[in-house]
């Protein structure tokens, strides 16, 4: 049953995700907010990156490079379709952790450098309520953005 349940959790992820995700293109990667804010092609590849780098905490192996993580968008997500893939990537390791998971496993605890300890279910239910959060951003910007210089 908890397989179902976290299943259930992941695909409304995707999909909530995806009315964003699905509209970022090479067209639109450059825009942002204000001459302040990450671009949509910088915030579109720091949530594929922290998809595979965050399965490391659970063991996994990736190599994914960190360029978004407490950096400053130089044009690092200027290959929208590399940064599609890393997060389709990330999303069949997080399908691969609900099937390959015991249930008791869940309530481990692993020690991450931003919150310390905590189980595998709170690490697991960050990372998509991190991918929500930027497909929120990317949302607004698309609407709202320009090409700042």
């Amino acid at each position: 049953m908890e397989k179902e349940f976290l299943q259930n959790i992941l695909e409304q992820n995707k999909m909530t995700c995806s009315f964003s995700f699905n509209r970022v293109s090479d067209e639109n990667g450059e825009l942002r907010l204000n001459k302040h804010a990450a671009s949509i092609g910088f915030i579109y590849r720091h949530v594929g990156e922290t998809m595979n780098l965050f399965t490391t905490f659970f063991g996994l192996t990736t190599d994914v490079q960190n360029t978004t993580m407490g950096k400053t968008d130089t044009g690092q997500g200027k290959n929208v379709e590399e940064s599609g893939e890393m997060i389709k990537k990330g999303y069949d390791i997080l399908q691969q952790l609900i099937e390959t998971t015991p249930a008791e496993d869940w309530l481990t605890i692993v020690d991450t450098p931003f919150f310390n300890e905590v189980t595998r279910l709170r690490l697991f239910s960050h990372i998509l309520f991190h991918n929500s959060h930027h497909a929120g951003q990317i949302s607004l910007t698309l609407s709202k953005g320009s090409i700042e210089v």
